[in-house]
């Protein structure tokens, strides 16, 4: 695996980024080099090269993770923190993926493919990260590109960790010392093998790497929105602001995030959150239409409409009394069929109807489940603005925000005069329902030390192997650490309470 101590060897690197097929954001060239021909020199002996090694790390978020069909990629994180939260039910078995993520079993077992997933995908984006930052000013090529792609590594290094800290590290807690372990924090090629880091020293590492992306990406100009741009990056501080409950931070964020993007339209919204053209999307993975990645794509799984034997036997489901909270006049209610019988909802061939499936994602064309994913959106930059202000005593900016994001959505909406705790679940509530599937809901529980409450609707217990409730207390809430990385590091990486 991508391990502490395979990072620390220093060679994988280059290797990896040439066993894929790049394309240059600039040139528009493909490199198919063999792996064994590159050298290190090589890869980055001009900045065309070393756009083509940011543009693997691209490639690299929709592809197919050691031949394991649920794990295409960033999706098959997205799908975890979706079956693992409340919102999303399972209307079936199906045939059987991802069902022990919904019954909380998968994450906490240290030879499983979850955790090893969650561990190597992420520390191989950093070493990436890591091997474009140790080598890019040698490179031949204009300065501003050498900026830029800096830039970009930068904001991929900050992300992952992000990511990992959130599953292998307890929830962050403004004020504590929180010197509970999170993960090892390698940022250089040909590191020893070291320890894991403490969670505030990880988040401390992850906030100075996205100023530094910050920085170089000030007058970059991206050529499409796979690429981390400074709007992605100042997105990536409000979410890391919001989750370390820096209040004025995460808003302040938001909103420069947000910046020159407008929120779609209704005609957008149900148009299957599969085209990263779409003007809110701020940041997305988009798919080539000659690399499709067959089973291992999200909308295999999410879709309602792609011809899978997983979306035919258990199409997914929103929990109904998040869906009771929906009005009548939103757009957003169309996106679920609360009887199951709603012929206007495609499925595919043989696929099985149930109450309160979903439509938010759909593929182009049944046959194919190419699609582009969403990473992060203009509406979920308005909701961290809401939040952070509300929990900062901003009641007026809080409520502007809001209505900013429910009036587009739902025209008879009316400013809030919600205030205190009210605005927040308010706020709180449109985000359950606009971020529904996009893999923001464990996260989201686990942010804000609240159980995992499933009870009261359309979960089946016998389906969530009676995990319908979890106190936030709960060990639980930490993935385990992989055992291979306990063992090739002889022990230097040591365990989460089991």
């Amino acid at each position: 695996m991508i391990s502490n101590k395979l990072l620390s060897k220093g060679k994988y690197l280059s290797l990896f980024f040439f066993a894929l097929v790049m394309l240059s954001c600039s040139k528009d060239y493909l490199t198919t080099n063999p792996t064994d021909q590159v050298a290190t020199e090589d890869a980055f002996s001009t900045t065309d090269n070393a756009w083509a090694a940011v543009n693997g790390i691209h490639r690299y978020l929709y592809s197919q993770f050691y031949s394991n069909q649920d794990q295409g990629g960033q999706s098959a994180n997205m799908i975890y923190m979706n079956v693992m939260g409340r919102d999303l039910v399972m209307t079936a078995a199906g045939n059987g993926w991802f069902n022990n993520e919904y019954k909380w079993i998968s994450h906490r077992i240290s030879t499983s493919r979850v955790p090893f997933f969650n561990y190597a995908f992420y520390y191989t984006i950093i070493g990436n990260a890591n091997m474009i930052l140790a080598n890019v000013d040698g490179a031949t090529g204009p300065e501003e590109d050498k900026m830029a792609i800096k830039g970009e590594a930068y904001a991929y290094r900050a992300w992952a960790y992000y990511q990992m800290v959130q599953l292998f590290g307890e929830r962050y807690v403004k004020g504590g010392d929180n010197s509970s372990l999170a993960v090892p924090l390698k940022l250089m090629p040909n590191e020893p093998i070291t320890p894991r880091n403490t969670v505030e020293e990880v988040y401390t590492q992850i906030n100075a790497d996205l100023d530094q992306a910050k920085a170089m990406l000030q007058n970059y100009n991206r050529a499409n929105i796979s690429h981390l741009d400074l709007n992605v990056a100042e997105g990536l501080k409000a979410r890391v602001a919001l989750t370390q409950q820096r209040w004025d931070s995460a808003a302040y964020y938001a909103a420069r995030a947000r910046d020159g993007f407008t929120l779609m339209s209704d005609a957008d919204y149900m148009s299957g959150f599969n085209d990263y053209s779409n003007d809110e999307w701020i940041w997305g993975v988009h798919q080539q239409s000659d690399q499709t990645t067959y089973y291992y794509s999200f909308f295999a799984y999410m879709s309602c409409n792609f011809g899978s034997s997983n979306i035919r036997g258990n199409p997914k489901a929103i929990f109904s009394p998040l869906y009771a909270k929906i009005t009548d006049t939103d757009v957003r209610k169309q996106l679920w069929d609360s009887t199951g019988k709603n012929t206007d909802f495609p499925i595919p061939n043989s696929g099985k109807r149930y109450p309160y499936m979903s439509r938010k994602f759909r593929v182009a064309d049944g046959g194919s489940s190419i699609g582009d994913l969403v990473l992060m959106r203009a509406s979920e930059m308005i909701l961290i603005e809401a939040e952070a202000n509300a929990r900062d005593g901003k009641t007026a900016e809080a409520a502007q925000a809001l209505y900013t994001l429910a009036h587009q959505r739902d025209p008879n909406y009316v400013m809030s005069t919600n205030t205190g705790a009210a605005l927040i679940d308010e706020i709180l509530t449109q985000r359950r329902i606009e971020l529904w599937g996009e893999g923001f809901d464990f996260y989201d529980l686990k942010r804000m030390n609240i159980a995992l409450d499933r009870r009261g609707g359309n979960h089946n217990s016998s389906l969530a192997g009676d995990v319908l409730y979890v106190e936030p207390t709960d060990k639980r809430w930490q993935f385990v650490i992989p055992q291979d990385e306990i063992n090739n590091t002889n022990g230097i990486v040591v365990q989460n309470p089991l």
